[in-house]
Protein backbone atom coordinates (compact mmCIF):
# COMPACT_ATOMS: atom_id res chain seq x y z
CA UNK A 1 0.00 0.00 0.00
CA UNK A 2 1.22 3.69 -0.99
CA UNK A 3 1.29 6.42 1.17
CA UNK A 4 -1.77 8.82 2.37
CA UNK A 5 -3.12 11.24 0.16
CA UNK A 6 -5.72 13.88 1.26
CA UNK A 7 -7.43 15.91 -1.61
CA UNK A 8 -9.44 18.67 -0.22
CA UNK A 9 -12.62 19.04 -2.21
CA UNK A 10 -14.16 15.88 -3.13
CA UNK A 11 -16.29 17.78 -5.90
CA UNK A 12 -16.35 17.54 -9.87
CA UNK A 13 -12.64 16.60 -10.25
CA UNK A 14 -11.78 15.68 -6.64
CA UNK A 15 -13.71 12.42 -6.28
CA UNK A 16 -12.85 11.19 -9.54
CA UNK A 17 -9.45 11.79 -8.72
CA UNK A 18 -9.45 9.86 -5.45
CA UNK A 19 -10.91 6.93 -7.09
CA UNK A 20 -8.32 6.89 -9.15
CA UNK A 21 -5.15 7.32 -6.72
CA UNK A 22 -7.41 4.26 -4.84
CA UNK A 23 -6.99 2.50 -7.70
CA UNK A 24 -3.17 2.78 -8.13
CA UNK A 25 -2.89 1.80 -4.71
CA UNK A 26 -2.61 4.97 -1.95
CA UNK A 27 -4.93 5.71 1.29
CA UNK A 28 -7.05 8.59 0.34
CA UNK A 29 -8.48 11.17 2.75
CA UNK A 30 -11.19 13.23 1.16
CA UNK A 31 -13.12 16.27 2.85
CA UNK A 32 -16.51 17.90 1.78
CA UNK A 33 -18.49 20.32 2.89
CA UNK A 34 -21.60 18.63 2.11
CA UNK A 35 -22.92 16.13 5.52
CA UNK A 36 -24.68 14.17 3.11
CA UNK A 37 -21.77 13.23 1.20
CA UNK A 38 -20.02 11.73 3.67
CA UNK A 39 -21.58 8.46 3.08
CA UNK A 40 -20.62 8.79 -1.01
CA UNK A 41 -17.08 9.20 -0.41
CA UNK A 42 -16.74 6.15 2.11
CA UNK A 43 -18.93 3.62 -0.20
CA UNK A 44 -15.68 4.83 -2.98
CA UNK A 45 -13.60 3.55 -0.27
CA UNK A 46 -12.41 7.36 0.56
CA UNK A 47 -11.77 8.27 4.00
CA UNK A 48 -14.65 11.16 4.78
CA UNK A 49 -14.07 14.44 6.64
CA UNK A 50 -16.26 17.35 6.71
CA UNK A 51 -14.10 20.14 6.68
CA UNK A 52 -15.52 23.95 5.51
CA UNK A 53 -13.10 26.82 5.15
CA UNK A 54 -14.51 30.24 5.93
CA UNK A 55 -13.24 33.37 6.61
CA UNK A 56 -13.25 33.38 10.01
CA UNK A 57 -11.98 29.74 11.25
CA UNK A 58 -11.90 26.25 9.87
CA UNK A 59 -14.25 23.98 11.02
CA UNK A 60 -15.27 20.79 11.34
CA UNK A 61 -12.77 17.60 11.83
CA UNK A 62 -9.72 19.68 9.91
CA UNK A 63 -6.67 18.02 12.32
CA UNK A 64 -8.16 14.44 11.48
CA UNK A 65 -8.12 15.41 7.57
CA UNK A 66 -4.75 16.43 8.05
CA UNK A 67 -3.91 13.69 10.38
CA UNK A 68 -0.66 11.19 8.87
CA UNK A 69 -1.21 13.08 5.50
CA UNK A 70 2.56 13.96 3.54
CA UNK A 71 0.48 15.32 0.57
CA UNK A 72 -2.42 17.32 0.54
CA UNK A 73 -4.04 18.41 -2.54
CA UNK A 74 -5.88 21.37 -2.33
CA UNK A 75 -8.86 21.74 -4.92
CA UNK A 76 -10.73 24.29 -3.71
CA UNK A 77 -11.59 26.89 -6.22
CA UNK A 78 -12.90 30.54 -5.19
CA UNK A 79 -16.46 31.13 -5.69
CA UNK A 80 -17.61 34.43 -7.28
CA UNK A 81 -20.92 34.20 -8.62
CA UNK A 82 -23.74 35.87 -7.80
CA UNK A 83 -23.41 38.52 -5.48
CA UNK A 84 -20.64 36.07 -3.48
CA UNK A 85 -17.78 38.06 -3.16
CA UNK A 86 -15.75 35.72 -0.90
CA UNK A 87 -12.10 36.53 0.76
CA UNK A 88 -10.42 33.32 -0.94
CA UNK A 89 -7.20 34.38 0.09
CA UNK A 90 -8.44 34.94 3.69
CA UNK A 91 -9.68 31.05 3.44
CA UNK A 92 -6.34 29.54 2.45
CA UNK A 93 -4.04 31.65 4.90
CA UNK A 94 -6.35 30.29 7.59
CA UNK A 95 -5.86 26.93 6.39
CA UNK A 96 -2.47 26.98 6.28
CA UNK A 97 -2.15 27.85 9.43
CA UNK A 98 -3.92 24.62 10.14
CA UNK A 99 -1.83 22.95 7.49
CA UNK A 100 1.54 24.52 9.81
CA UNK A 101 0.22 22.05 12.44
CA UNK A 102 0.00 18.96 10.81
CA UNK A 103 2.36 16.14 9.16
CA UNK A 104 1.72 17.65 5.82
CA UNK A 105 4.99 18.77 3.51
CA UNK A 106 3.70 18.43 0.14
CA UNK A 107 0.82 20.64 -1.61
CA UNK A 108 -0.59 20.73 -5.05
CA UNK A 109 -2.53 23.48 -5.79
CA UNK A 110 -5.14 23.31 -8.50
CA UNK A 111 -5.35 26.39 -10.08
CA UNK A 112 -6.19 28.42 -12.98
CA UNK A 113 -4.94 29.69 -16.31
CA UNK A 114 -6.89 33.07 -15.30
CA UNK A 115 -4.31 34.01 -13.63
CA UNK A 116 -2.32 35.13 -16.34
CA UNK A 117 -5.50 37.59 -18.21
CA UNK A 118 -5.71 38.98 -21.15
CA UNK A 119 -2.43 38.37 -22.63
CA UNK A 120 -2.24 37.62 -26.41
CA UNK A 121 0.05 35.24 -27.95
CA UNK A 122 1.71 31.86 -26.24
CA UNK A 123 1.67 31.81 -22.54
CA UNK A 124 4.16 29.73 -21.04
CA UNK A 125 4.63 29.14 -17.30
CA UNK A 126 7.49 31.68 -17.29
CA UNK A 127 5.21 34.12 -18.63
CA UNK A 128 4.08 37.44 -16.11
CA UNK A 129 0.67 36.56 -14.50
CA UNK A 130 -1.95 39.51 -14.80
CA UNK A 131 -4.84 38.90 -13.84
CA UNK A 132 -8.03 40.56 -14.82
CA UNK A 133 -10.32 39.15 -12.85
CA UNK A 134 -11.10 38.71 -9.28
CA UNK A 135 -11.19 35.06 -9.49
CA UNK A 136 -7.83 35.11 -10.82
CA UNK A 137 -6.32 37.58 -8.83
CA UNK A 138 -7.56 35.97 -5.60
CA UNK A 139 -5.95 32.80 -6.88
CA UNK A 140 -2.89 34.64 -8.06
CA UNK A 141 -2.35 35.37 -4.06
CA UNK A 142 -3.55 31.96 -2.72
CA UNK A 143 -0.92 30.41 -4.85
CA UNK A 144 1.66 32.78 -3.45
CA UNK A 145 0.17 32.29 0.25
CA UNK A 146 1.39 28.64 -0.19
CA UNK A 147 4.43 29.20 -2.35
CA UNK A 148 5.74 31.61 0.25
CA UNK A 149 6.10 28.86 3.35
CA UNK A 150 9.25 27.33 3.02
CA UNK A 151 8.20 24.50 4.71
CA UNK A 152 6.41 23.29 2.56
CA UNK A 153 6.90 21.97 -1.05
CA UNK A 154 4.15 23.35 -3.46
CA UNK A 155 3.49 22.84 -6.86
CA UNK A 156 1.34 24.94 -8.69
CA UNK A 157 -1.10 23.03 -11.64
CA UNK A 158 -2.59 26.12 -13.55
CA UNK A 159 -6.15 24.09 -15.56
CA UNK A 160 -7.23 25.50 -18.39
CA UNK A 161 -11.08 25.07 -19.14
CA UNK A 162 -12.12 21.78 -17.38
CA UNK A 163 -14.40 19.86 -19.48
CA UNK A 164 -15.76 16.20 -19.00
CA UNK A 165 -18.73 14.32 -17.76
CA UNK A 166 -21.87 16.46 -17.34
CA UNK A 167 -19.52 19.72 -18.19
CA UNK A 168 -18.71 21.66 -21.44
CA UNK A 169 -18.84 25.66 -22.35
CA UNK A 170 -20.86 24.47 -25.20
CA UNK A 171 -24.25 24.21 -23.09
CA UNK A 172 -23.86 28.37 -21.91
CA UNK A 173 -23.10 29.20 -25.65
CA UNK A 174 -25.66 27.42 -27.34
CA UNK A 175 -27.98 29.52 -29.54
CA UNK A 176 -26.43 32.62 -27.91
CA UNK A 177 -25.88 35.33 -30.96
CA UNK A 178 -23.55 38.25 -31.21
CA UNK A 179 -20.11 36.64 -29.44
CA UNK A 180 -17.47 38.73 -30.71
CA UNK A 181 -14.33 36.39 -29.85
CA UNK A 182 -14.58 33.75 -32.69
CA UNK A 183 -11.29 34.26 -33.76
CA UNK A 184 -9.62 33.22 -30.33
CA UNK A 185 -8.09 29.65 -29.83
CA UNK A 186 -9.76 27.59 -26.73
CA UNK A 187 -7.60 26.80 -24.00
CA UNK A 188 -9.30 23.56 -22.81
CA UNK A 189 -8.72 20.51 -20.83
CA UNK A 190 -10.49 16.87 -19.92
CA UNK A 191 -11.23 15.64 -16.65
CA UNK A 192 -9.59 12.49 -17.27
CA UNK A 193 -5.97 14.35 -18.60
CA UNK A 194 -6.60 16.12 -14.96
CA UNK A 195 -6.24 13.91 -13.19
CA UNK A 196 -2.96 12.20 -15.35
CA UNK A 197 -1.29 15.58 -15.12
CA UNK A 198 -2.17 15.43 -11.14
CA UNK A 199 -1.37 11.66 -10.40
CA UNK A 200 2.11 12.59 -12.53
CA UNK A 201 3.06 15.14 -10.20
CA UNK A 202 3.04 13.22 -7.20
CA UNK A 203 4.26 9.88 -8.34
CA UNK A 204 7.46 11.65 -10.07
CA UNK A 205 7.91 14.25 -6.63
CA UNK A 206 8.24 17.24 -9.11
CA UNK A 207 7.76 19.80 -6.28
CA UNK A 208 8.12 23.53 -5.98
CA UNK A 209 7.35 24.10 -9.54
CA UNK A 210 4.60 25.56 -12.04
CA UNK A 211 2.87 23.95 -14.42
CA UNK A 212 0.05 24.82 -17.29
CA UNK A 213 -2.57 22.09 -17.45
CA UNK A 214 -4.13 22.65 -21.13
CA UNK A 215 -4.55 20.20 -24.04
CA UNK A 216 -2.25 21.14 -26.98
CA UNK A 217 -4.70 21.70 -29.65
CA UNK A 218 -6.24 25.26 -29.82
CA UNK A 219 -9.29 25.33 -32.50
CA UNK A 220 -10.51 29.08 -32.80
CA UNK A 221 -13.60 28.96 -30.78
CA UNK A 222 -15.83 29.86 -33.78
CA UNK A 223 -14.95 26.44 -35.15
CA UNK A 224 -14.78 24.49 -32.04
CA UNK A 225 -17.98 25.29 -30.37
CA UNK A 226 -20.09 24.96 -33.33
CA UNK A 227 -18.48 21.49 -34.19
CA UNK A 228 -19.25 20.43 -30.84
CA UNK A 229 -22.92 22.36 -30.66
CA UNK A 230 -23.59 20.34 -33.67
CA UNK A 231 -22.14 16.93 -32.18
CA UNK A 232 -24.45 17.20 -29.27
CA UNK A 233 -27.42 18.35 -31.48
CA UNK A 234 -27.53 21.55 -29.70
CA UNK A 235 -28.09 25.06 -31.67
CA UNK A 236 -25.05 26.46 -32.58
CA UNK A 237 -23.48 30.16 -31.13
CA UNK A 238 -23.46 33.17 -33.60
CA UNK A 239 -20.33 34.78 -33.74
CA UNK A 240 -20.09 38.17 -35.02
CA UNK A 241 -16.76 38.62 -37.93
CA UNK A 242 -13.77 39.92 -36.09
CA UNK A 243 -13.07 43.39 -35.40
CA UNK A 244 -9.35 43.74 -34.76
CA UNK A 245 -6.58 41.59 -35.41
CA UNK A 246 -5.60 39.92 -31.97
CA UNK A 247 -4.27 36.82 -31.53
CA UNK A 248 -6.07 35.72 -28.84
CA UNK A 249 -4.11 33.66 -25.74
CA UNK A 250 -2.84 30.40 -26.44
CA UNK A 251 -1.46 28.59 -22.93
CA UNK A 252 1.19 25.86 -23.38
CA UNK A 253 1.51 23.13 -21.16
CA UNK A 254 5.59 23.80 -21.67
CA UNK A 255 6.79 21.87 -18.62
CA UNK A 256 4.82 19.15 -18.67
CA UNK A 257 5.78 18.70 -22.60
CA UNK A 258 9.65 19.16 -21.84
CA UNK A 259 9.28 16.13 -19.67
CA UNK A 260 7.54 14.03 -22.40
CA UNK A 261 4.25 13.95 -20.55
CA UNK A 262 1.44 13.25 -23.01
CA UNK A 263 -2.06 14.40 -23.25
CA UNK A 264 -4.81 11.76 -23.62
CA UNK A 265 -8.12 12.61 -23.64
CA UNK A 266 -8.36 15.54 -26.09
CA UNK A 267 -11.33 17.57 -26.09
CA UNK A 268 -13.93 16.30 -28.47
Amino acid sequence: MKNTIGIMGCGWLGLPLAKSLIQAGYNVHGSTTNKNKLDTLEQEGIKPFMVILGEESVTGSITEFLDQLDTLILNVPPRFRANNKENYVLKMNLLLNEIRKSSVKKIVFVSSTSVYGAVEGEVTEDTLPMPVTESGRQLLEAEKVFQNDKSLQTTILRFGGLIGPDRHPVTMLSGKEGLTNGDDPVNLIHLDDCIHLIKTVTENNWWNQIFNGVYPEHPLKREYYCEMAAKNMLPKPQYLNPESKKSGKIVISRNFLNNNVFFYTGIN
